[in-house]
């Protein structure tokens, strides 16, 4: 997502350029409306977080552990993270300029949701007494994985003649993998939540059954021996 993010941005003085048919104008214009969007982060942050705290707020069901609580809270926030950055990905790789102002809110919202996100999610599912490790090695691969946004820039500029379409297709392709982690808390809850209902009902009732067989099973009758 990161690398996503650093890429569009990377490229974009080239693709609004190759976009507008080398109309300065129209690339001063959209250059400016892309430094304005950046400033509308400070309103999207808080809306990851008030989406969180929404779903932590309602009342737990009955038995329901803190641990579920955590993972339900979660996974519509991760679900539209992804979303969001696959949707800004397309768009971002679709050539229709003004197509582009819709890229550039989407940009925002998926690095507002993401960044708040990654923080929000390692606060709840970990220790808090471990945020700063956890937090550190997260940011050491995201500082890895940013390291390829270079080899791709040269791609671009050297191979493709400054064409990022096939970039784009396959960071599109790549936008699928977060949906990985939604799921999987998606299904780590509901398994959580299959335990608890399992473990809640009643053991079958075994002396009635063995009852019932004595009953049923014929007697000797005295002096038969």
């Amino acid at each position: 997502m990161a690398l996503r993010i650093n890429l569009f941005i990377g490229t974009l003085n080239p693709m609004l350029t190759q976009l507008a048919h080398g109309d300065t104008a129209q690339v001063s214009h959209y250059t400016n409306v892309f430094a304005y969007t950046q400033l509308c982060g400070i309103l999207c942050a808080p809306l990851n977080g008030l989406i969180i705290d929404r779903f932590k707020g309602k009342q737990r069901a009955p038995g329901e552990t803190e641990e579920e609580s955590n993972l339900h809270s979660l996974v519509l926030s991760l679900f539209l993270t992804a979303l969001q950055c696959l949707l800004f990905s397309i768009c971002a790789t679709i050539p229709v300029l003004p197509l582009q102002y819709l890229t550039f809110v989407l940009q925002v919202f998926t690095l507002s949701f993401g960044v708040g996100g990654n923080a929000t999610f390692v606060i709840i599912v970990f220790p808090i007494c471990h945020f700063g490790k956890l937090n550190g090695v997260v940011n050491a691969v995201l500082c890895v994985v940013l390291l390829l946004q270079f080899p791709c820039i040269i791609l671009v500029n050297e191979v493709l003649d400054g064409d990022p379409l096939y970039i784009n297709i396959a960071l599109c392709i790549l936008c699928l993998a977060p949906f990985i982690h939604p799921a999987y808390v998606y299904i780590r809850w509901r398994r959580l939540a299959n335990q608890r209902r399992r473990s809640a009902q009643p053991p079958p009732n075994d002396e009635n059954a063995f009852s019932g067989d004595n009953e049923d099973k014929p007697q000797d009758a005295p002096g038969s021996s």
